[in-house]
């Protein structure tokens, strides 16, 4: 039988070589399992990022994004807003402005009938702003050759520059409730002040006390003619008011609160200047 020798020397030489290719091997497998480890959490951070909630999703559009893509993804008479003649609005602008030369502007209109009732009516100073294109492209196809006699501007309400004391006739149907920041409505006031003449109609209306708590996909603030009315203050004296019950596209009842408003004669000198 041979007989080996193990010198104690080379003995202790291989443990410490033995110890450090475990140590690497075990390094390497460690890694290997962290890498896989961070990108499977990469992969469910992914999936769970691309489930939105709708409010977040919202909130990180700005005003002109959210409401371009209901345009842009809804038809006209697909919004709960839509009204095939926009009667009440109308009959409030023909009575309290019955001169045809009166100019009109239309705040949010959207793709709203109202100009076209205007237009039937004779009247020929008119201002359409909204914050979608989309929006002011559909009622220019809609109304053709007429579109030519109508002002068109897109822009956001509470930034756009609007010239001073410039119109007879301030019309919003459903904009100011959707404004639940003080100073977004402050900012309102303060451009309805500087764009309506004294003496002037401003014509809001809104969701009614009892009316929807959102609308769109975005929270709206309710109001009676007397807090209507109130956000204005004093220098709009309140000459009527009116309830609507509205009829939605898919047959819901909505109700919206009516105010009709003349300015003051005396303007506010930092808003008129």
């Amino acid at each position: 039988m041979k007989t080996v020798n193990y010198r104690p020397d080379s003995l202790a030489g291989g443990i410490p070589r033995l110890t450090n290719r475990c140590i690497l091997t075990a390094a390497l497998l460690w890694a290997r399992f962290a890498r896989f480890y961070l990108v499977r959490l990469q992969l469910n951070g992914r999936r769970y990022a691309d489930v939105r909630h709708p409010k977040t999703e919202t909130l990180a559009m700005s005003r002109a994004e959210h409401w371009e893509q209901v345009y842009q993804t809804k038809g006209p008479d697909q919004v709960s807003w839509f009204q095939a003649e926009a009667r009440l609005s109308r009959h409030l602008i023909e009575t309290r402005a019955p001169n045809r030369s009166s100019a009109i502007i239309d705040i949010g209109a959207g793709a709203s009938t109202l100009i076209d009732g205007l237009l039937d009516a004779h009247y020929h100073a008119l201002t359409v702003l909204d914050l979608s294109p989309a929006a002011l492209q559909l009622v220019r196809v809609r109304l053709g050759d007429r579109a030519s006699r109508v002002d068109w501007r897109a822009a956001d309400v509470l930034e756009a520059s609007l010239e001073s004391h410039a119109f007879d006739v301030w019309h919003d149907r459903a904009v100011f409730h959707f404004l639940t920041a003080d100073a977004d409505r402050r900012r309102y006031v303060e451009q309805v002040q500087r764009a309506v003449r004294p003496g002037g109609l401003v014509i809001v209306a809104t969701f009614a006390e009892d009316g929807p708590l959102r609308c769109s996909g975005l929270e709206v603030a309710r109001y009676s003619p007397t807090q209507l009315h109130a956000e204005f203050g004093t220098p709009f004296t309140l000459l009527e008011s009116h309830r609507e019950l509205h009829t939605t596209p898919s047959g819901t009842t909505q109700a919206f609160t009516y105010c009709v408003c003349r300015v003051g004669t005396t303007a506010r000198a930092d808003v008129a200047a």
